[in-house]
């Protein structure tokens, strides 16, 4: 005789249908309903935030805020005008970048531009920064 009492007993059978055949009740297929649909959301999920991690390393057009930092970083300006590239990091993008004196008092004007390989000499982004450097050798009156 089983040790299980006869309600476990008749919980835990299948349903016997009228001609003999078994089959689950409707609360089991409920619960593997909504097991399934947990773990199907869970992983659309994941695979949601996968995407938008990789679209946030794709590297995107070239920043003027790095031409300005390397020459707010430095204390010393001269005037002039200089250009470069990016390197590795926007094979397709080059900067260049004019400096002014604005007044005699070591205020200066920095006009700094953005070009990408494909558009020519147009400027993909352009800006203009006021720097005060009164060490600055490139004064008038020095």
């Amino acid at each position: 005789m089983s040790s299980a009492s006869p309600r476990w007993r008749s919980w835990m059978r299948f349903d016997v249908m009228k001609d003999g055949q078994t089959g689950f009740t409707l609360l089991e297929v409920l619960i593997a309903m909504a097991i399934f649909f947990v773990a199907i959301f869970a992983i659309l999920d994941l695979t949601n935030q996968n995407i938008k991690m990789a679209r946030m390393l794709k590297p995107g057009k070239a920043d003027l805020g790095i031409v300005a930092t390397e020459i707010a970083m430095t204390n010393k300006l001269e005037v002039g005008a200089e250009s470069g590239d990016f390197g590795e990091l926007y094979p397709e993008y080059s900067w260049a970048r004019e400096v002014f004196e604005v007044s005699t008092n070591g205020l200066f004007e920095v006009r700094i531009s953005v070009f990408k390989s494909d558009k020519g000499l147009e400027a993909a982004d352009e800006m203009s920064i006021l720097l005060y450097r009164p060490e600055s050798a490139g004064r008038s009156g020095m």
